[in-house]
Order: structure tokens, then sequence, then C-alpha cells
């Protein structure tokens, strides 16, 4: 017994351990490697729409912060990965909180961030219970966008990455328990 006892405290202390973070039974894994590089989940925070649970979201970052301007303006990379609860996020609903969440947002870039607005809401259609939608910010080369680990494409342009981080970060959020989550402060 006391050898294997001493067995799995050695096993313990050499084998990593992936730790995650939940929220209504959404697990995300506590780091993801992307490019070479570790981003770190910094929290996560439920969407949710009258009584209805949207989606949990999660904000990957390279350095944890609990300031959203500083998350927005890291320079590094960053990934936003959206886990859907519902059938309820028609892609008529979605484009609508998209456009809303831009335009509240990022109000004087959004007329030079429109078409590449419509591209990405392109890359969805409804939104069903066990989607995953990832977007991975790559500074330089532009927003690397996955739904259900099938890559739909990049938006070129740091402006467009830092407008889409906004749309949880921003001054208006989807809801401030949503952005508090994201920013682990809660």
């Amino acid at each position: 017994m006391k050898k294997t006892l001493i067995s799995l405290m050695v096993v313990m202390l050499v084998v990593p351990v992936a730790w995650t973070g939940s929220l209504a039974d959404v697990a995300m894994d506590d780091q993801v490697t992307v490019s070479e590089s570790i981003l770190h989940l910094n929290g996560m925070g439920l969407r949710k729409k009258l009584w209805i649970k949207v989606y949990v979201a999660g904000l990957y970052l390279e350095e944890a912060t609990h300031d959203a301007a500083a998350a927005v303006n890291a320079a590094g990379k960053k990934r936003i990965v959206m886990h859907f609860l519902t059938k309820k996020a028609t892609k008529k609903k979605m484009d609508a909180a998209w456009v809303e969440g831009f335009e509240a947002n990022s109000p004087t870039e959004y007329k030079t961030l429109e078409a590449r607005v419509k591209t990405f809401m392109d890359y969805f259609g409804d939104m069903k219970v066990g989607d995953v939608i990832e977007c991975t910010i790559l500074p330089g080369e532009g927003t690397q966008v996955t739904l259900n680990g099938d890559d739909k494409g990049i938006i070129e342009g740091d402006d467009f990455g830092a407008a889409l981080i906004r749309v949880w970060l921003g001054p208006k959020p989807p809801t401030e328990e949503l952005q508090k989550g994201l920013l682990g402060v809660v």
C-alpha cells in the first residue's frame, strides 16, 4: 500500500495535469496552445437572454487580466470560445446580435468593418445545442474562425480582432455579468 501511494505521488509530480474551467455544465481547458504560444483561460461567462441560457463564452489570453481595455489592447494572441446551450440562437437573431455588438462597441470603426462583419456572419447558420465557435486573433494575420472544429476562414485586420473582443469587453457588452465572467471578476 505504501509503495502504491508513493508511486501515485511520483506520477502526480511528473505528469502534467490539464485543469479546466466549468460553467453551466460546459468545461474549457485552462490553457490552449496557439502557434507555439500558450493562452490561459482568463475567465468564463454565461450569456443569458431573459431566462434562456444562450451560450457559455471563454476568453483566452497570453497574460491574464481583469481589465477590459488591457485585454482588448493586449498585443498577443487571443481566443474567444462560445459553447451554445440553446437551439433558439437562429441565424437571424445571431446576425442581429453581432451587428448590435459591433456597432455599439466600435461605433467609429464600424463602417470600415461592416463588410468583414458580414463575411464573419456568413460563416454561421442557426446555432444548435453543442455548437462551438472559436475565434482566434492572430496579430498581423487576422481572426481565424472555426465552427465545430471546421475552419471557416480568416477575417483580415487587427482592427477586426480588437472590435470582435470589444463585442464582449467594450462599453456595451451583451450583459455585465458575461463581461465580468470573461474578465474573471465574478
